[in-house]
């Protein structure tokens, strides 16, 4: 392999958090070059964040030496993808481990999106404040250096076993559900973000029971000014009644209002519309950069839609998966309906594999996604919105105010899923089983401080070791619900035709 190393900076397509990551960058890649170096490599740096595709393709496409690509924040995959697709030298993603700065956010999602187009990477990370000093992080560099690839420990990755009758026979119930009427996705608008791994398509999404029908979220624009005042002001109500905490008006967010809630609840309710409309099950909603500078973000909307409270609902939740992630869709709405199958709320809480962390010496994943969450997670009563936290969304990435659907999660038994598209083109179901778990209440506000604490909280045991997550995972997005349905999903996952991947020590 060449003794000279290309080094890049994926970026997020906005400004401001490539500005504020910027100190971040430069410090991560002096750290690196120091690690290369020690290693006997010439590393050079490919200038400035890549914030688009054609500068990927541009700056990257040219490049026949080893790469680095470096993750300290958030950024999009088509940053990294669209500049290496198509090429065969060895490329490495390497990511800090920090709640504030969640390169490891961007490194899963890039990483997932690099398998299912079929281009070889390997994946590497540390939270040491001095990499060179990080002994397994050098070996781990080393073996790349040398060899172009990682290899990593699968002894966590599992093919499944029998299935128990009872659980069989629940998700043969399911199944025959789906057969006798597909189940129909309303996608409001594409994947979110150059979230290449989220899309699957009607090829892909017939076989497996599943419709797609796109809705342009244009369509907000024209059918939001219809809904009359008095269904916003009753679903405002609503939401007060059943207990949602508003901090509305609160230092440094005084332009986050009642008035902005409401026309949150504006969209949502177009949105009830376009659900009665077409008839559909569960929703995929795009909600990020499409129309950022014109409707508050969508995230209180998408959590009503996963809570069994919400205004002009009938009991039920509508499986909604932000950013219009299909990969995270297909099994929450499979999972939803297990759950009911067995008679149990049929909550599913949308994550990001945001970070971890060692408590009285067990390490726990941080979940945390910007809102599209169940009411559930934070109450265990399907009655009631108690618990549910509503704050301004960071006006650097949502300039337009309006407030997130958080709260903590209780603790309790879970199973997790993930499906995912490999690199031969098949579809596949991670599965695992774990536990949410109660944080003291100091370590839990610690956490959230370092994190955003604007946005819904999971500390999780996902009952397999970090290092199997962060080599093997195929996403920075995750379904959880609680309750144990791992055989059910098991079952359901392979007679629709998925290859499974049970995590577990």
């Amino acid at each position: 392999m060449s003794q000279k190393v290309a080094v890049f900076w994926p970026g997020d397509y906005r400004a401001k958090p490539n500005e504020w990551a910027l100190p971040q960058a430069r410090e991560a890649t002096e750290r690196l070059s120091q690690a290369l170096r020690k290693l006997g490599r010439t590393p050079y740096l490919v200038d400035g964040f890549l914030s688009r595709p054609d500068e990927a393709i541009t700056k990257l496409g040219p490049i026949d030496d080893p790469m680095i690509g470096l993750f300290v924040h958030w950024t999009y995959a088509p940053h990294t993808v669209d500049g290496v697709v198509g090429k065969s030298n060895p490329l490495l993603l390497a990511s800090n481990f920090s709640a504030t700065w969640p390169g490891l956010v961007a490194l899963l999602n890039t990483g997932a999106s690099l398998e299912s187009v079929g281009r070889q990477a390997s994946r590497i990370w540390t939270d040491s404040t001095d990499w060179a000093a990080d002994a397994g992080f050098m070996e781990r560099l080393d073996e790349w250096c040398r060899t172009g690839a990682i290899a990593y420990d699968t002894s966590e990755l599992h093919t499944p076993g029998p299935i128990p009758p009872a659980a069989q026979a629940v998700a043969d119930a399911v199944r025959a559900g789906i057969r006798n009427r597909r189940i129909l996705a309303l996608m409001l608008g594409d994947t979110s973000m150059g979230m290449i791994n989220g899309y699957f398509g009607p090829r892909m999404l017939y076989p497996l029971g599943f419709s797609e029908h796109k809705v342009d979220q244009a369509w907000l624009l024209d059918r939001g000014p219809s809904i009359s005042q008095k269904r916003i002001d009753d679903a405002f109500r609503f939401v007060q009644d059943k207990g949602v905490t508003f901090h509305w008006g609160e230092p440094g967010v005084e332009d986050f209002t009642p008035e902005a809630t409401k026309e949150q609840l504006r969209d949502y309710l177009a949105v009830v519309d376009l659900l009665a409309e077409f008839k559909a099950d569960c929703l995929g909603w795009q909600y990020q950069l499409g129309l950022l500078k014109l409707r508050p973000p969508s995230d209180f909307a998408e959590g009503l839609f996963n809570s069994h409270a919400r205004p002009e609902g009938n009991g039920g939740i509508v499986i909604t998966s932000t950013e219009a992630d299909q990969g995270n869709l297909v099994p929450m709405e499979l999972m939803k309906r297990l759950l009911e199958a067995k008679g149990l709320p049929g909550a599913v809480m949308f994550h990001d594999v945001r970070w971890g962390g060692v408590h009285e010496g067990r390490f726990l994943w941080l979940l945390l996604n910007s809102g599209s969450a169940s009411a559930y997670g934070f109450n265990h009563d399907v009655s009631t919105l108690r618990g549910v936290h509503s704050y301004r969304q960071p006006a650097g990435y949502f300039p337009v105010a309006g407030g997130t659907f958080a709260g903590i999660s209780k603790a309790g038994p879970i199973t997790w899923a993930r499906s995912w598209i490999d690199a031969t083109g098949a579809l596949v179901m991670d599965l695992g089983a774990g536990e949410s778990v109660e944080l003291p209440a100091a370590v839990t506000e610690s956490w959230r401080n370092g994190s955003t604490p604007q946005w819904p909280f999971m500390a999780a045991d996902l009952g397999c070791r970090m290092e199997s997550i962060m080599a093997h995972y195929m996403s920075n997005h995750i379904a959880v619900v609680y309750g144990d349905i791992l055989a059910e999903m098991t079952a359901l996952s392979q007679s629709l035709g998925f290859r499974v991947r049970l995590f577990h020590a």
